[in-house]
C-alpha cells in the first residue's frame, strides 16, 4: 500500500486537515479561543449529545436536545435556533420540515462545564412518525454556521408543523 501524506489547507477561512490519498477531510471551526490553542467545543467531535422528553404544553410535544463539551476543549459561542435539520428513524429519512421560533439573537456561550440545550416542539394532534436521530447545524451570532454535521440519538416523534426553538445555556 502507498504511503500517506497528512495535509492541511485552509478554505473560505475553514482548516481542513486530513490525509492524502483516503478522501476524507475534516473541518475545524473558526470559532476557537486565540489563545487557549484546544479545540473548539462546537465541533461535531468535541461534543456529545442526546434527546430527551420534556414537559408537554397546550398542544404540543416537547423534546430537549442537550448538548455537552468534551473535556480539554475551548469554548465557543452559538446563537438561534439550529438550522437543516433532519429527522431518522435508523436509516429512513423523514419528510419533516421544520421552522425556528424564539429568539435567533441571543449569544450562548458553549463549553466544558457550560453545557447548553434547544427544543423541538412538535404539534400533538397526531401521533406523527417516529424518529431516533436529528441531525443539524449549530449557528453562530450573526448566523454564521459550524461546519459538520451534529447528530443527536433518542425516540421521539415528529409531524408537520416541528418547530425548533434556541439555543439556551443549561443542561
Amino acid at each position: 500500500m502507498g504511503k500517506s501524506t497528512k495535509f492541511v489547507m485552509t478554505v473560505a477561512g475553514v482548516a481542513l486537515a486530513g490525509v492524502a490519498g483516503v478522501g476524507v477531510a475534516q473541518a475545524a471551526t473558526p470559532v476557537q479561543s486565540a489563545d487557549s490553542g484546544a479545540p473548539s467545543s462546537c465541533r461535531p467531535a468535541n461534543l456529545t449529545t442526546k434527546i430527551t422528553p420534556d414537559a408537554a404544553s397546550a398542544g404540543h410535544r416537547h423534546y430537549r436536545v442537550t448538548l455537552t463539551a468534551a473535556p480539554g476543549t475551548s469554548a465557543c459561542t452559538l446563537a438561534g435556533s439550529p438550522d437543516d435539520v433532519k429527522f431518522y428513524n435508523n436509516s429512513s429519512l423523514k419528510g419533516v420540515t421544520t421552522k425556528p421560533y424564539g429568539s435567533q439573537g441571543t449569544a450562548v456561550t458553549f463549553g466544558p462545564g457550560h453545557p447548553v440545550h434547544f427544543d423541538i416542539q412538535v404539534p400533538s394532534a397526531s401521533k406523527g412518525a417516529s424518529a431516533n436521530r436529528v441531525v443539524f447545524t449549530l449557528k453562530t451570532p450573526g448566523g454564521g454556521v459550524i461546519p459538520g454535521d451534529q447528530e443527536a440519538d433518542g425516540s421521539l416523534s415528529v409531524d408537520a408543523g416541528t418547530q425548533i426553538g434556541p439555543v439556551q445555556a443549561g443542561a
